[in-house]
């Protein structure tokens, strides 16, 4: 199965495939999507599975798998990365694993492949945890967004991550199985690809400390700290971060 996607920009432009966070799907990239492909770049974003309009998988997958298979059907050889938390893990690997597929690397508050969860992480899983064991995936959906979501985040972002995240707990509740594969080891030393890694002042240490961690592990990798942003920076400042990503992405 191809996951759920869109395409836009020239057919000739540079590949840049956009990789959602794990709270969102692929409408979090909405206010980059058009001024990335108004500035030349052939743009795909695309939804995880049981995320979006992706469905759950029937047989053995796995994430950084299916977004090769989707450069293969789309005829991608070669491809920018922006990752933002989860979607930012998946790109490390593809980087790592099939170095020959990746162009270059930018990185929103990402997580790390096989990341240790601190303190902070954890006492967040354990009150999401709470209520979806109580059923009550609305209000898990709404602690995310509350959490995720820095101080410049306006009403309308809210409401878009609370709709996805819902969407996304309803989409594993429906999975039938767990079909994905373990996670393959990978050496982020051995990166070569150009590397801009944001964090967000307003983040938990968990995610704060990736894009510092991740600048002393790949030669020549940026690391930016933004002061304004919480973990989703692409939704609380649209315009602000489309510039840093487009000023990366046409070097």
């Amino acid at each position: 199965m191809i996951i759920s996607h869109d395409v836009a920009g020239p057919s000739n432009g540079p590949a840049v495939l956009l990789l959602h966070s794990s709270v969102c799907d692929r409408r979090m990239w909405e206010p980059q999507w058009a001024p990335l492909a108004e500035a030349g770049f052939r743009v795909v974003r695309a939804d995880f599975r049981t995320c979006g309009d992706s469905p759950a998988a029937e047989a053995p997958y796995s994430d950084d798998g299916d977004v090769l298979a989707l450069m293969d059907r789309l005829g991608i050889e070669r491809a920018a990365f922006v990752g933002s938390s989860y979607g930012g893990r998946v790109a490390l690997q593809l980087a790592a694993l099939h170095p020959d597929r990746v162009r270059s690397l930018a990185l929103l508050c990402p997580a790390l492949p096989a990341q240790r969860r601190g303190p902070a992480l954890l006492a967040f899983n354990a009150a999401e945890g709470a209520l979806l064991e109580a059923g009550d995936l609305e209000g898990a959906a709404e602690l995310n967004a509350r959490q995720w979501l820095g101080p410049d985040a306006d009403a309308a972002a809210h409401a878009l991550v609370r709709a996805m995240q819902l969407g996304n707990l309803r989409g594993a509740l429906a999975a039938s199985g767990e079909h994905e594969l373990p996670e393959p080891a990978v050496d982020l030393t051995a990166l070569t690809v150009p590397v801009l890694a944001i964090g967000g002042a307003h983040d938990i240490p968990d995610f704060r400390d990736v894009p510092a961690e991740l600048a002393s592990l790949v030669p020549g990798a940026l690391h930016v700290e933004l002061p304004w942003a919480g973990h989703l920076p692409s939704l609380e400042r649209p315009a602000q971060t489309t510039r840093l990503l487009l000023d990366f992405l046409r070097r």
